[in-house]
C-alpha cells in the first residue's frame, strides 16, 4: 500500500477538532520547500535538535491522544497514534537522516486524521487497527529482549575483563 501524503493546508471551523488539526498542520506541513510540493513542518525543525528534538517531538505530539481521548475515540485506535508517535520518534533519532524521513512520515497528520474518522465512536476500530497494534506490540517485545541480551552480553564482557585486571 503507497503511503499518501495527507493534506492540512487549510484548517476550517469545521473541522473535528480545530486545535488538534492546527497542531498537526504545524507540525507536519506548515511550511513548503521552494519550487517543489514537498510540505514539512516543525516536528522536522526540532528533529535536527539531537536528543531533545525527539522527545519535544512526541510531547507535542502527545496533545492530539490527549484531545482524541477526551473526544471519545476508541482505545486502540489511540494505541495506533502512539504507535504513529513511537515510530515517528525511534526514526527521528538517526541524525539528520530521521529528520529528513520526518518529513514523509508525518504522525501528528496521521494522528489527526485517525482522530476525524473515528471521533465520538463514527467509525469503529478495524481489522487493520488492530494489526498494527499487534505488530507493534510484538515488535517493542522483540526490540526490548535484543536490548536486554545486549546488556547482558556487555557485562558478561566488562565482567570477564575487569575481572582480569585482578
Amino acid at each position: 500500500m503507497a503511503i499518501r501524503p495527507v493534506r492540512l493546508e487549510r484548517i476550517e471551523r469545521s473541522e473535528a477538532d480545530p486545535q488538534s488539526a492546527l497542531l498537526a498542520k504545524l507540525m507536519d506541513t506548515a511550511f513548503v520547500i521552494p519550487g517543489t510540493k514537498i510540505r514539512f513542518g516543525l516536528d522536522s525543525i526540532i528533529d535536527l535538535v539531537p536528543g531533545i528534538g525527539d522527545v519535544v517531538g512526541a510531547l507535542v505530539a502527545i496533545i492530539i491522544i490527549g484531545r482524541a481521548s477526551h473526544l471519545k475515540v476508541p482505545k486502540i485506535v489511540l494505541a495506533r497514534m502512539a504507535g504513529n508517535i513511537l515510530i515517528n520518534s525511534i526514526v527521528g533519532v538517526i541524525p539528520f537522516l530521521g529528520a529528513v524521513l520526518t518529513v514523509f512520515f508525518r504522525s501528528n497528520a496521521k494522528n489527526y486524521e485517525l482522530l476525524r474518522r473515528h471521533i465520538g465512536g463514527k467509525q469503529k476500530s478495524t481489522a487493520r487497527d488492530w494489526t498494527f497494534v499487534i505488530i507493534l506490540l510484538v515488535t517493542l517485545i522483540g526490540l526490548l529482549t535484543l536490548m536486554v541480551w545486549g546488556a547482558l552480553l556487555l557485562a558478561k564482557y566488562l565482567y570477564h575483563a575487569i575481572g582480569g585486571m585482578f
